[in-house]
């Protein structure tokens, strides 16, 4: 159907299937829901950003437009940035959908500069910095390590409300882990993101979803009322919501055409040589995450 999601639990399952890994990912799954109602006016409401997009960094191979999955930039200790200023945030080093989107304009994936417009027409309250969350397989580190100090951070700054804006399908529950934590703090929290399905499995208080490819959801790349209007629906979302896992759906869509859900690390669609070539790009970018994420947490 062209309104379904995409079912990224199971397209992901079968594409490492079809690589030849035997040990297909298993997404976070939670019954319980914490939930923190915003409890004073948005106008009142100190306001964060966290994202999962990664400083630029000269000197490390292609980051920009096009840019294959790249290892090298990748992150594993949470990062603060100053939200005063512009920031140049990329998305190389994730899984996004590189074949539907374009990597071009960094308002779909890090929505700073429309949160200060706001901030100075007196909408909200835009907090001293946005954090950067590490896109972790490990369930256990990010709960552990990453999200406690995210938490610290924002209770630091005053925080009473954050947007959070995943990327990838791994991005997505570290984001929905991170707005989990948040709420057990008494932070109202927003996630804007394209992977219904892992996000809604995680469990989180409220989710604002764009059926848009991963990479965007914060908007359409070049379309600033897309953008504009996504950012407002979170808001919206923010304070209306009266009880967790509660999902409010985009009404925008990426196309006229429903073609591009199906591209996506779909193994039906792939040749053997473009398998094989994804399983040797898969290798060579965990072997080389490996040795950068020992250095960092060591």
């Amino acid at each position: 159907m062209d309104d379904a999601p995409i079912p990224y639990l199971q397209r992901t399952r079968d594409w490492y299937l079809a690589l030849g890994y035997d040990n297909p990912y298993r997404y976070a799954q939670f019954d319980d829901v914490p939930f923190q109602p915003l409890e004073q006016p948005l106008a009142d409401t100190a306001v964060t950003l966290v994202t999962t997009a990664a400083p630029y960094q000269p000197g490390l191979g292609p980051q920009g437009p096009g840019a294959p999955l790249n290892a090298a930039v990748k992150f594993y200790v949470p990062y603060a940035g100053d939200t005063a200023r512009d920031h140049d945030l990329r998305v190389a080093h994730v899984a996004i959908d590189r074949r539907h989107t374009s990597m071009e304009d960094s308002n779909c994936w890090f929505p700073l500069p429309l949160l200060r417009e706001l901030a100075r027409a007196g909408r909200l309250r835009l907090a001293p910095r946005f954090h950067g969350a590490p896109t972790n397989r490990s369930q256990r580190h990010t709960l552990e390590a990453d999200v406690p100090l995210i938490v610290q951070r924002c209770l630091e700054d005053g925080v009473a409300a954050a947007l959070l804006v995943p990327n990838c399908p791994v991005c997505h529950q570290t984001l929905a882990l991170t707005a989990r934590g948040l709420e057990a703090a008494g932070i109202a929290t927003v996630v804007m993101g394209c992977a219904k399905d892992i996000v809604e499995q995680a469990g989180v208080p409220r989710f604002l979803f764009s059926d848009f490819p991963l990479g965007n959801g914060a908007g359409k790349p070049h379309d600033g009322a897309s953008q504009r209007q996504t950012l407002e629906l979170a808001l919206q979302l923010l304070a209306s919501a009266t009880r967790p896992r509660t999902t409010l759906q985009s009404p925008l869509r990426w196309s006229a055409s429903a073609d591009w859900k199906l591209d996506y690390c779909n193994a039906e669609r792939a040749t053997p040589a473009e398998r094989a070539r994804a399983r040797a790009e898969f290798d060579a970018a965990k072997a080389q995450a490996r040795a950068l994420k020992a250095a960092a947490i060591s």
